[in-house]
């Protein structure tokens, strides 16, 4: 398993995940296709910059055009001041198989390596028992359930933080 920045060629993969109904079925349904392109377009934008890591999953640096999914890490603000948070999602032909853990697992221990981030904060919905058990599994710990909104829907959450410092398993 490999994590590579997000690129322009992206797009499909994009499309794949966030546009299906069941990669997004715990995120509120699937997002239009219209404005796929432009989000890749900013994400990559961020990633050369530096400012989000936007990773795509590749399950064999073989093949390193074969997406197996994204992780990410980014930073926003709330009405407690700035949040680093991630995200993550694994497309269904290669679930079940630890990339998303790996993935998350590799992007903290970057997080912790170059000590950035700080404390970093994840919002699986509350019946996403995957997502969920790749927090509990790499040290997050649980805080509690929140509602979060994600592309103008309201979520019901479970609210995980990890110090990649200190926590990580």
């Amino acid at each position: 398993m490999q994590l590579r920045n997000v690129s322009l060629d992206d797009v499909d993969a994009y499309i794949r995940m966030r546009c299906d109904p069941v990669m997004m079925a715990d995120l509120g349904g699937p997002l239009p296709r219209e404005g796929m392109a432009d989000k890749v377009r900013r994400d990559a934008r961020q990633a050369a910059d530096d400012l989000a890591w936007f990773k795509m999953i590749i399950s064999d640096g073989a093949t390193p055009e074969v997406v197996a999914g994204t992780v990410t890490i980014w930073s926003h603000d709330t009405s407690d001041g700035p949040m680093s948070e991630i995200g993550w999602m694994v497309l269904p032909e290669f679930q079940g198989q630890g990339f998303g853990k790996r993935a998350v697992r590799a992007l903290l221990e970057q997080a912790r390596d170059q000590n950035r981030w700080g404390l970093v904060h994840a919002f699986p919905a509350t019946d996403n028992a995957a997502s969920n058990g790749i927090c509990r599994s790499v040290g997050f710990r649980f805080l509690s359930q929140a509602e979060v909104t994600f592309a103008g829907r309201v979520l019901k959450t479970n609210h995980w933080a990890v110090d990649p410092g200190k926590d990580l398993r």
